[in-house]
């Protein structure tokens, strides 16, 4: 008897099972084995009860695996473990599939195309969300790094495919299997259409090769992510609790002592203080409503400068607000377009703090590298508030400037800013983001 351990079991005589957790976004290493499988004619089970954390750590399994890793096959003759291992594995199962090719050249090609795979295009994408999702320390220079490998993988699997529909030959091999559950990792949690649209052919050919029958039987219908996660906080290991020392029995209370205060009004004096008020809230009321301003900007859909401009101008209170320009100081940084454009909405992200407080545009600005970024902000007070200074370590990566509103050019520049007015400075965007 012969099992696969990740959550997949399929049969065929005799039994293959596969260990591995469940069909979620992440077993895209179990994937390779099922959709093998389908193509060989092969029938692979999940491992019935598998669950990990708990199933990976028994003696029994770390005889298969030694280091507790899924997906793991268990054949007749043996586990498996290595996700690329075990659909070769499968692939081999029955001699009269193509999935290896039909000839030796062909057989070199799959294997080149599967090393490339897993080197240039998985372990960038792993790199790159990882950090992200706190399973190690989060470094933008790291990240920038990462996503630049990967264009410049995807951009030379994008020139390949500009003449193939395959990898190799004119039908599926295995090396397409491989190929498409990475691409499937990268599609379904980082890579959204704004990053996926440099690479048309590799578009093309990953959404042909999820809509075969035998890869949607797999993985279902795919949808492509429209949101890059967030970056999550390292967990910290948990601390070994402390053991108090023992306490000698104290001296019985002279007479004249205070007594003991009772336990409720001891936890009345203990209590924290409340925390202070924001200073903006203490500032004089102002006659502008910024939800009102917000509202008025996302409900504004045509005569934008008649309607959104005028009304934002009617609202404005210079004594309860001000403007600021903000221009990026490291904009030769600024090469990778999709770096670009994660950093600024990493920006917007970690300045959420400040949303009861600010407006703001944020444009990216260029047809080429490097890009420019700058923005627009409209702040409570008459300073940037020094809270998000505090808080938000982006501020410090642009360069402030207050709006004279009594100069023309600088007003007007604040209207285009607003509207997305394009050409920007002489310029195109690349994308405008707002703020509110």
């Amino acid at each position: 008897m012969s099992r696969f351990c990740s959550d997949l079991k399929h049969q065929l005589p005799p039994l293959f099972s596969l260990s591995s957790h469940g069909a979620g976004k992440s077993n895209k290493n179990a994937y390779k084995t099922l959709i093998a499988a389908e193509y060989a004619g092969v029938l692979v089970e999940f491992a019935p009860n598998f669950e990990m954390g708990v199933s990976n750590k028994t003696p029994e399994f770390l005889k298969m695996n030694p280091i507790g890793k899924i997906p793991v096959l268990e054949t007749p003759d043996g586990p498996i473990f290595e996700s690329n291992a075990i659909a070769r594995y499968v692939t081999r199962l029955k001699g009269d599939n193509t999935l290896y090719g039909s000839s030796l050249i062909d057989y070199a090609h799959i294997e080149q195309w599967i090393d490339f795979s897993s080197l240039e295009i998985d372990a960038n994408l792993i790199k790159w969300y990882s950090p992200r999702m706190g399973r190690a320390p989060y470094l933008p220079p790291a990240e920038e790094t990462a996503i630049a490998a990967l264009k410049r993988a995807l951009g030379a699997l994008n020139t390949y495919l500009a003449s193939n529909t395959y990898l190799v030959g004119h039908s599926v091999t295995l090396a397409d299997i491989i190929m498409t559950c990475n691409l499937y990792f990268g599609f379904t949690n980082l890579l959204v259409k704004s990053f996926t649209s440099e690479f048309p052919h590799v578009e093309r050919y990953f959404w042909t090769l999820v809509n075969q029958p035998n890869f949607r039987k797999i993985l279902g219908q795919v949808k492509q992510t429209e949101a890059i996660p967030p970056v999550q906080s390292a967990k910290k290991p948990s601390q070994p609790k402390e053991s108090k020392p023992k306490v000698k029995d104290e001296p019985k209370k002279e007479a004249n002592q205070e007594p003991e205060k009772p336990k409720e009004e001891a936890e009345e004096e203990e209590a924290p203080k409340p925390k202070p008020k924001n200073p903006l809230d203490l500032l004089p009321p102002s006659k502008m409503i910024l939800d009102e301003w917000k509202r008025l900007y996302s409900n504004t859909k045509t005569n934008f400068r008649e309607v959104a401009i005028k009304g934002f101008w009617d609202m404005y209170d210079p004594e309860g607000y001000s403007l600021w320009f903000c221009d990026y100081k490291y904009n030769d940084e600024n090469t990778v377009s999709f770096v670009t454009l994660n950093k600024v909405g990493g920006f917007l992200q970690r300045m959420d703090l400040a949303r009861k407080y600010a407006f703001g545009k944020m444009l990216v600005i260029g047809s080429e590298p490097p890009f420019k970024v700058k923005g627009l902000w409209l702040f409570r007070g008459q300073e940037v508030p020094q809270f998000v200074i505090d808080e938000c370590y982006d501020m410090e990566l642009y360069e402030w400037t207050k709006v004279d509103i009594s100069d023309e050019a600088q007003k007007e520049r604040v209207n285009q800013m607003i509207e997305d007015f394009e050409p920007f400075e002489g310029e195109p965007l690349l994308d405008a983001k707002c703020f509110k």
